[in-house]
């Protein structure tokens, strides 16, 4: 998969790079602009192919007792959990098989609510999520949106104090529970 998305990376920096020849036409003006847009499309294509916003660490634990020691630790800073979700058991009550794989969804009002303020598209991103799930090496490996991802995604503006908080918060979590 990794190679697959390297592979598709470099082919949308070929397209890229065909594209900005071709404004080699356009009047100087309207060429910085297309260009500056063409540089941005660039980086999200390599933020994508390498995480896609996601900050990933792998566990020492397997999936059941990470996420125990996660709900612990996210229940001990006062957090409310909203929901856990067990992939794996919905997936067999299916008569389906899926690696350990967990959701544990949580949050504060206290801090999503600013950060809904300063964009209400930010909600579909809220409460925060940490994912757990056994990858097919069988090592455990804990995924959480990255909250500059969100940033960018949601044009927040005027909440960096908010998404600092959010980012060492949930770097925090998850550095204490492996």
């Amino acid at each position: 998969m990794d190679i697959f998305l390297q592979y598709m990376n470099n082919l949308f920096k070929l397209g890229l790079l065909i594209v900005s020849i071709g404004l080699t036409a356009c009047d100087r003006e309207e060429k910085t602009q297309n260009n500056l847009q063409l540089q941005k499309f660039a980086l999200a294509a390599d933020s994508s192919v390498k995480d896609d916003g996601l900050i990933t660490t792998p566990s020492p634990y397997d999936v059941s007792e990470t996420s125990d020691r996660l709900e612990s630790i996210i229940k001990d800073k006062g957090l409310t959990i909203f929901n856990h979700i067990d992939h794996s058991v919905n997936a067999a009550n299916a008569e389906l098989e899926l690696n350990p794989t967990q959701v544990i969804i949580f949050g504060n009002p206290q801090v999503g609510t600013p950060l809904m303020k300063c964009s209400p598209t930010t909600a579909i991103d809220l409460p925060q999520k940490i994912l757990i799930y056994q990858d097919s090496n069988n090592q455990t490996q804990v995924v959480y949106n990255d909250p500059q991802y969100l940033q960018q995604r949601h044009n927040i503006t005027d909440c960096d104090s908010v998404l600092k908080k959010v980012s060492g918060t949930l770097k925090n979590i998850v550095e204490t529970a492996i």
